[in-house]
C-alpha cells in the first residue's frame, strides 16, 4: 500500500513540476516575442543596408526606406530599452512582515531546515512573521531588498509564517502545515521558473511606477507609457503565470505528503479554527482599542484565549482545549513576548492604519488593563459625544428630572429624546414638543440631520467633499421602504452623530498625516537633513521591523502609508457603519456608563465579542435588543424594565470623558 501511495506521490509531483515548467517556458516565450518585436525594425534596417552595400537595393526610394526604417528602429530600440530598464529597476512589492533573525528563533530555523532536508529541497534563506492566518514563500532576491536578507542562500525565498499559527498550533502541527510551503522551494530553484517569476514581478512593479510620488510631468508621462506596455505583457502572461503557480503548489503538496501526512489533516482543522478566532479577535476586541488610540500588545496570546473561550462555549470544540497541554510552537522563539508585541503593532498598522511607531496618542495596552483603559474609556467617550450632539441640536433635559440632576448628562435625557409618544396621544407632553413635528421640515439631503431653523448648529462638513455619503450617514427617508422613518428623532440624531464622527475622523487623519512633516521640520532644526538616512526599500514602515521591535542601525522610520485623504489601513476590517448603527452603539455606551456609575456593574472583556458589561460578574447579553427597540421603534419600555431590574438609575448624571 505504501508503495502504491509513494508511486502516486512521485507521479503527481512529476506532473506538477512538468506543468509548472511548461507554463514558465510559455511566460518566457512571451518575453522573447516582445524582445523580437522590439528588434524587428533594426533587423529590417540591417537587411536594407546589406542590400544597398551589395548593390541589390539602390535608388532614391531605397535610400528613403533605409532612413525611415533606421529612424523607426532607433526609436523602437530606445523605447524597448526604457521599458526593460524600468522593469529591471522597479522594486517589486514586499509584504510588511516582522523579520526573525536566526538568533531570535534558533529552534524555528532548525525545524525549517530539518523539514527542508526531509523533503529534499533547498531551505528558505530566512523566516518572517505576518499578522495573518496564512503562510507562503516570498522572493526577496531583488537588489532593492537584498540588504534585508540573511547571508547566503542565493535565490532562496523567505518563509513567511502567520503569527497566530505559532501561538495556537503545537510544534508538530506547525511542521505539518509548513511542509507543503517549504516544499515549494524545490520548484522555485528551477532556473526557468525563477526567471519567469522575476519577469512577472518586474512587470507588476512597472505597472505601479506611474503612481510613484515626486515624478515630474515628463517622467510621469513616460512612466505611464511604460506602465501600459507592462499591462499588455502582463495580460499575455496572466493565464500562464497562474497555471505555473498552480503547478508549483501541486508539486509541493505531493512532495509534502511524505512528511507528517496524518498530522497535517488534523492541523488543517486548526488552521480554520485559528482563522475564525483571529478574525473575531481583530474585529471585536482589537478594533475598539485601535479606535481609542491604544493597541493591544499581545494579540497572538489573545487568540489563544479567544479560541479557548470558543472551545468552552461550543460543544464541537471540546477536544481543542486538550491540545493546550502540548508544547506550543511559540516556544520555538527565544522571546515570544517581544515578537508578539512587534506583530501586534504591525497588525494595527495594516488593519487600522495606525502610526508605525508608539507615541503619546498611540500606546500599547495589556489585556489586564483592557477593561479600564479601553472599554470604560470607550463607553464614556461615546456617551460624551452623544451629549455634545444633543447639545448642538438644542435638546433640553427631560421634563420631570430632579433639579439637582437636571444640569448633568443623564440617560433620561437620551431616552426622552428618542422615545415616541404613545400611539393615539392627542398632544405632546407638557413643556415639550412633538419630535415628529419638530423634524418634519428636515430635507432628505441634509445628512447632518440638523433642523433648518437652527443653522448655527449645522456640522461643518462640506456637502461636496464626499464625507456625507461615504461615511454611511442615513437620509431622513428610510431607503429600504421608501417612506418616512418610524423614529424621526433617531434618524436626525443619527445623521448629526455621523457628521460629528466624520469631522473627528478627518481631524485625526490630518494630525497623523502632519506628523511626518513635523518630524522632518524638527530634524532639520536639529541640523540633520530630513530623511537623510531613510532606508532605500519602499515597503511600509513595519516591513523593516525586527523581532526585537527595533530597526536597523542608522535608519529612521519611513513615511507612513498614505492615501488621498491621509494614512489609511491597507486591509480595512469593517465597512463604514451606518448612522443608525452608530446611534445604537452610543446609546448602549450611555446605558453602560449609567450602569457602572449607579449600579453594581463593571466593564469587562469578552474574548469573542469584545467590550462587555458585567453585572454581578456575569456578562449582560440581553441589552442590545432593548436599545434597538428604543432607537428604531421609539419604544423605551423594554429598556426601562431592564434598568429597573438591574438597579440602574437613569436620572443620575454619569461621569464622561
Amino acid at each position: 500500500m505504501n508503495g502504491v501511495s509513494g508511486t502516486g506521490s512521485v507521479v503527481g509531483e512529476e506532473w506538477g513540476a512538468r506543468a509548472a515548467h511548461s507554463r514558465a517556458l510559455a511566460v518566457l516565450r512571451v518575453r522573447g516575442r516582445a524582445l523580437g518585436l522590439a528588434v524587428l525594425p533594426a533587423a529590417v534596417a540591417v537587411v536594407l543596408y546589406a542590400g544597398g552595400a551589395t548593390g541589390h537595393f539602390t535608388g532614391a526610394a531605397w535610400d528613403a526606406a533605409r532612413w525611415v526604417v533606421t529612424v523607426l528602429a532607433v526609436l523602437v530600440l530606445l523605447a524597448a530599452a526604457a521599458v526593460g530598464l524600468v522593469v529591471a529597476r522597479a522594486r517589486p512589492a514586499v509584504t510588511p512582515t516582522v523579520d526573525l533573525a536566526e538568533t531570535a528563533a534558533p529552534d524555528l530555523y532548525r525545524m525549517v531546515r530539518d523539514l527542508a532536508d526531509r523533503l529534499g529541497v533547498p531551505a528558505p534563506v530566512g523566516v518572517a512573521l505576518t499578522p495573518d492566518c496564512d503562510s507562503w514563500l516570498e522572493d526577496r532576491s531583488h537588489r532593492a531588498h537584498r540588504h534585508h536578507r540573511a547571508s547566503g542562500g542565493d535565490g532562496a525565498p523567505i518563509l513567511v509564517i502567520g503569527s497566530p499559527f505559532l501561538w495556537w498550533m503545537r510544534v508538530g502541527e506547525l511542521r505539518a502545515v509548513l511542509a507543503p510551503v517549504v516544499a515549494g522551494t524545490g520548484p522555485a530553484a528551477q532556473p526557468d521558473i525563477a526567471a519567469a517569476r522575476r519577469f512577472i514581478r518586474g512587470l507588476d512593479a512597472a505597472v505601479a511606477v506611474p503612481r510613484t510620488p515626486g515624478l515630474d510631468p515628463f517622467r510621469r508621462a513616460g512612466a505611464r507609457a511604460v506602465g501600459q506596455v507592462a499591462r499588455v505583457l502582463l495580460s499575455a502572461c496572466r493565464v500562464h503565470a497562474a497555471e505555473m503557480e498552480r503547478g508549483v503548489a501541486a508539486a509541493g503538496s505531493e512532495r509534502a505528503q511524505a512528511v507528517d501526512y496524518g498530522v497535517r489533516i488534523v492541523a488543517q482543522e486548526q488552521v480554520g479554527l485559528a482563522y475564525a478566532g483571529w478574525d473575531r479577535l481583530l474585529t471585536r476586541v482589537a478594533l475598539p482599542a485601535w479606535r481609542m488610540g491604544r493597541w493591544p500588545a499581545k494579540l497572538d496570546a489573545g487568540v489563544v484565549s479567544a479560541l479557548t473561550e470558543l472551545s468552552r462555549r461550543d460543544r464541537l470544540a471540546e477536544g481543542f482545549s486538550s491540545r493546550l497541554g502540548e508544547r506550543p510552537a511559540c516556544d520555538l522563539l527565544e522571546e515570544p513576548g517581544v515578537v508578539d508585541e512587534a506583530t501586534s503593532l504591525l497588525a494595527a498598522r495594516l488593519f487600522h492604519g495606525g502610526p508605525a511607531e508608539p507615541g503619546p496618542d498611540w500606546s500599547p495596552v495589556e489585556w489586564s488593563q483592557y477593561p479600564e483603559e479601553v472599554v470604560d474609556r470607550k463607553w464614556r467617550t461615546d456617551a460624551a459625544r452623544l451629549h455634545r450632539v444633543l447639545d448642538r441640536l438644542g435638546v433640553s433635559e427631560a421634563e420631570g428630572a430632579p433639579a439637582s440632576d437636571a444640569g448633568g448628562p443623564t440617560l433620561t435625557r437620551v431616552m426622552a429624546h428618542l422615545a415616541l409618544p404613545p400611539v393615539g396621544a392627542a398632544s405632546a407632553p407638557a413643556g415639550g414638543t412633538d419630535r415628529a413635528a419638530r423634524f418634519e421640515g428636515v430635507p432628505a439631503a441634509d445628512f447632518e440631520g440638523v433642523p433648518e431653523a437652527d443653522p448655527e448648529i449645522a456640522p461643518e462638513v462640506d456637502p461636496g467633499d464626499g464625507q456625507g455619503d461615504d461615511r454611511g450617514v442615513d437620509h431622513a427617508v428610510d431607503p429600504e421602504y421608501g417612506e418616512e422613518p418610524v423614529n424621526p428623532a433617531a434618524e436626525a440624531l443619527a445623521g448629526a452623530l455621523s457628521a460629528h464622527l466624520a469631522r473627528e475622523e478627518a481631524a485625526r487623519e490630518a494630525r497623523v498625516a502632519a506628523a511626518p512633516v513635523e518630524a522632518a521640520r524638527t530634524s532639520e532644526g536639529a541640523g540633520r537633513p530630513a530623511g537623510a538616512d531613510l532606508g532605500r526599500d519602499d515597503r511600509p514602515a513595519d516591513a523593516h521591523r525586527t523581532a526585537d521591535g527595533g530597526r536597523s542601525a542608522g535608519s529612521t522610520p519611513p513615511p507612513a502609508v498614505s492615501g488621498p485623504d491621509g494614512p489609511l489601513p491597507l486591509f480595512p476590517l469593517q465597512p463604514p457603519r451606518s448612522g443608525r448603527d452608530l446611534l445604537a452603539d452610543h446609546v448602549t455606551a450611555m446605558v453602560c456608563c449609567a450602569a457602572v456609575d449607579t449600579a453594581e456593574a463593571a466593564p469587562g472583556l469578552d474574548w469573542l465579542d469584545g467590550p462587555a458589561l458585567l453585572v454581578g460578574g456575569e456578562r449582560v447579553a440581553d441589552l442590545g435588543p432593548r436599545v434597538l427597540a428604543l432607537v428604531e421603534d421609539g419604544d423605551p419600555e423594554p429598556l426601562k424594565l431592564w434598568l429597573a431590574r438591574t438597579g440602574v438609575r437613569p436620572e443620575k448624571p454619569v461621569r464622561l470623558v
